[in-house]
């Protein structure tokens, strides 16, 4: 009887989700499926664990969710679980929804080790990942199971690449160039593309409540039934669909090129969308690489990296490496590839910006559809960001960043602050003088100002003549169109014109001080001038982006 209860300890498997909300390319749900699949009695726990500090209402915030995720994000995510619990139970098994304690001591990993300990299981496994709370996170659930003899599989399949082999590949370092990157990294490895008929079963519980996947509505963010809801529905099935419907057209694919595109097409958005999915793991880059591939090779000529749909993938795994081999990449000071930036803390122009009261409908307009979607086009991004920053105002980007990692459903770590330190041209990029029009540029693609129209109604009277600039209608036109300016709608806190030259004055001033304490002190070794030689040659990312910018200076 002991040896049948020690052979059921050792065909308890857990693979724990936390990414990676899929079933298609998941090498830690096959490992753990496969684990004491020999013996007959081979049980399988697939888990997650809601954090109540990731999804605790937080009445202070800017607008409805928690102090960390914005509905939209929650929303998100509770729907990638639920469709994971769906196709779960199509094979046979489902999601063990488990919940974190609500107190300061408790915290996710201790509800996992616990659960490992109360199943008696065998092997863990789980998808790496690199973010600092993660690694922190997963020492300590690694630690437990290595003191109680469990065995632990933790693969690479958040990314293409594992980041800890590019940056030893690369001598240490992590490669501060996208050219470099690519030239390090190769070919990804292929997906594991499984197909599963059916899975272990569930092993005993025990008296563990097992919880259903509660409702956004449920979580108590109050009334939030006048919130416009996101387009975008979570998870793997949707993924997929979304996947596919991009690559059928064949055409679009081999011609993608980014920057290209039209940031103010909402009703049916410029680009894939899919940057949500492969941030909760709801689809595999791998598989997604895989498959644009496979349309190249049916295409006569097709587009190529860093431009490429395929090098927007690199562009993801780049940002991942970097973040990971860089210390407190994700602050100003002690960041060694950051430029110290003497930013202004002015609290009014950031909370106009935040909510979307800049004065400047394009700028506005995209900030409502950040809190209302958790999503808008990659240059839309851009011209917020440039805005908040190097561009007019002049304010922090750390403070934009955290703006962007509450409320968009595709916050990723890596990528939000590789992008913010990019834009706010802290590093990566720096032709700072290179600066989104807060008026030319939208009008650009949108000059009957349609976007703003939707997403900034006040203004939807307004004639196209005046859209973008609405203070400078006359009174009279004000009036008929029923927005009075600094009146029902804000006149803008900045002159731009003014603004983007102060903030161009500035960046350069800080650029010169920061050439000045880059100066390599004689006599010293040569690795720390080596790196910083590297970060000051960046090259930007394609021609194509440094004349898109110029053109709209």
């Amino acid at each position: 009887m002991e040896a049948a209860a020690t052979a059921a300890t050792a065909a308890a498997a857990m693979v724990w989700f936390r990414k990676g909300l899929r079933v298609h390319d998941n090498p830690a749900l096959d490992a753990a499926q496969r684990f004491g699949s020999g013996g007959g009695g081979a049980r399988l726990y697939p888990v997650f664990v809601l954090d109540p500090r990731y999804l605790r209402p937080d009445p202070a915030a800017a607008s409805p969710g928690s102090a960390r995720a914005g509905v939209a994000r929650v929303r998100f995510l509770l729907e990638s679980l639920s469709d994971l619990d769906s196709r779960l139970r199509g094979l046979g098994s489902r999601l063990l929804l488990l919940r974190a304690p609500d107190v300061a001591a408790g915290d996710v990993a201790d509800t996992v080790c616990a659960a490992l300990k109360d199943w008696n299981i065998g092997k863990l496994c789980f998808e790496s990942d690199t973010e600092p709370y993660a690694l922190v996170r997963d020492k300590k659930v690694m630690d437990f199971a290595a003191a109680s003899g469990i065995e632990v599989f933790s693969p690479v399949s958040h990314t293409l690449f594992d980041p800890s082999e590019i940056i030893e590949k690369n001598g240490g370092q992590p490669p501060l160039t996208y050219q470099s990157f690519v030239a390090i990294a190769g070919e990804p490895p292929e997906p594991v593309m499984e197909e599963y008929s059916d899975l272990p079963p569930i092993g005993d519980t025990g008296e563990y409540e097992l919880l259903p996947v509660p409702k956004v509505e449920e979580l108590g963010y109050g009334d939030i039934s006048q919130e416009e809801l996101s387009p975008f529905r979570g998870g793997e099935t949707e993924a997929l669909k979304r996947m596919r419907e991009s690559l059928h057209d064949k055409e679009w694919v081999a011609k993608f090129e980014k920057p290209k595109g039209d940031p103010s097409a909402f009703l049916k958005p410029a680009t894939t969308v899919l940057s949500p999915y492969l941030k909760f793991g709801c689809l595999s880059s791998r598989y997604f690489y895989h498959c644009i591939q496979d349309v190249y090779r049916s295409a006569k000529k097709h587009t190529n990296p860093p431009v490429s749909l395929a090098g927007q993938l690199l562009w993801r795994d780049f940002f991942y490496t970097v973040s990971f081999g860089t210390p407190n990449f994700d602050q100003m000071k002690e960041n060694k590839i950051c430029k110290q930036i003497p930013w202004t803390e002015n609290e009014e122009l950031f909370l106009a910006w935040r909510d979307g009261r800049t004065g400047y409908p394009w700028i506005d307009a995209i900030m409502i559809q950040l809190r209302r979607w958790g999503w808008m086009h990659h240059l839309a991004r851009h011209s917020v960001a440039c805005f908040l920053t190097r561009g007019d105002l002049f304010v922090h980007w750390e403070k934009g960043r955290d703006v962007f990692e509450r409320l968009l459903i595709d916050s990723d770590w890596a990528i939000n602050n590789g992008n913010w330190l990019w834009l706010s041209c802290s590093s990566f990029f720096y032709q700072y003088h290179r600066i989104y029009s807060p008026i030319s540029f939208g009008k650009k693609y949108d000059p009957n100002g349609n976007y703003i129209r939707h997403f900034v109604p006040v203004l939807k009277d307004m004639p196209k003549e005046y859209i973008y600039e609405p203070w400078t209608a006359p009174l009279s036109i004000q009036k008929k169109a029923k927005c009075i300016i600094g009146k029902d709608y804000p006149k803008p806190v900045v002159d731009h014109k003014t603004a983007s030259k102060e903030c161009k004055n500035k960046m350069g001033e800080a650029y010169a001080s920061s050439r000045l304490d880059d100066k390599p002190d004689k006599g010293k070794s040569s690795n720390s001038s080596r790196r910083k030689l590297s970060v000051g040659s960046q090259e930007t990312p394609n021609s194509s982006k440094t004349k898109q910018l110029k053109r709209n200076s």
